[in-house]
């Protein structure tokens, strides 16, 4: 057996310490599990590429119905497949879900969970604590507290599932406790492909600057 350094144990906890996805440096990134989000394009803008498998998620739009349901499509199906099956929960979605739209895509809607309630943190929160869902989407409606949203992500961990939050782009100022942050604005009308133009506004590490992710190329 090779002779260990006196510093490797110190050193080997330290490496260990510094990949927990609680950790942020400024050098480097922890590494931890993600998923594809189905778009080339936003899979090689995130770092880890793709969604964090257990996080709080924002996106931030002008407004609700510009497109940005359609980020998620592809997570949809894929959580859709997942044996056995969980739950994709809905939490106060100021919409209602197009169910025909969600079929022709393939996602299957015996796996939707739709929440109305004027409570929406607190739902967002026992839903991802429960442990029977793969995907939480909330709608919070009023701006929440930084300690809701500090609470929020650590039930995404004790949940083992993410959570995306749809807020105002006007918040996008606000602090936030969410470990991913995108701005999400709507394509010109003269552009020839739908989509939108995204900018990651908080994340550990990833692309800074724009970039444009088109729906009709490179879902999964």
């Amino acid at each position: 057996m090779a002779p260990s350094t006196p510093d490797s144990g110190p050193s080997l906890a330290l490496e260990s310490l510094l990949e927990h996805p609680a950790i942020w440096s400024g050098r480097n990134a922890a590494r931890v599990a993600t998923l594809s989000t189905g778009y080339a394009e936003l899979d090689a803008a995130l770092p880890g590429g793709g969604w964090p498998a257990a996080g709080l998620i924002e996106i931030l739009t002008a407004r609700n119905g510009i497109g940005e349901m359609q980020l998620l499509v592809p997570l949809l199906v894929r959580v859709g497949q997942m044996t056995p099956p969980r739950w994709t929960a809905w939490i106060a979605p100021p919409f209602e879900p197009y169910a025909p739209a969600l079929v022709a895509a393939g996602v299957p809607l015996a796996q939707q969970l739709i929440i109305r309630t004027s409570q929406a943190l607190w739902a967002l929160e026992q839903t991802l604590v429960s442990g029977g869902c793969a995907l939480v989407l909330g709608w919070p409606g009023a701006v929440p507290s930084g300690s809701a949203l500090r609470r929020l992500q650590l039930a995404t961990q004790r949940g083992g599932a993410p959570a995306f939050l749809f807020r105002p782009l006007s918040e996008a100022a606000r602090s936030s406790a969410a470990e991913l942050r995108i701005a999400c604005e709507s394509l010109p009308a003269d552009e020839s492909m739908p989509g939108a133009r995204l900018q990651l506004l908080k994340s550990r590490g990833g692309r800074r600057h724009a970039f444009t992710v088109y729906w009709n190329h490179g879902q999964a």
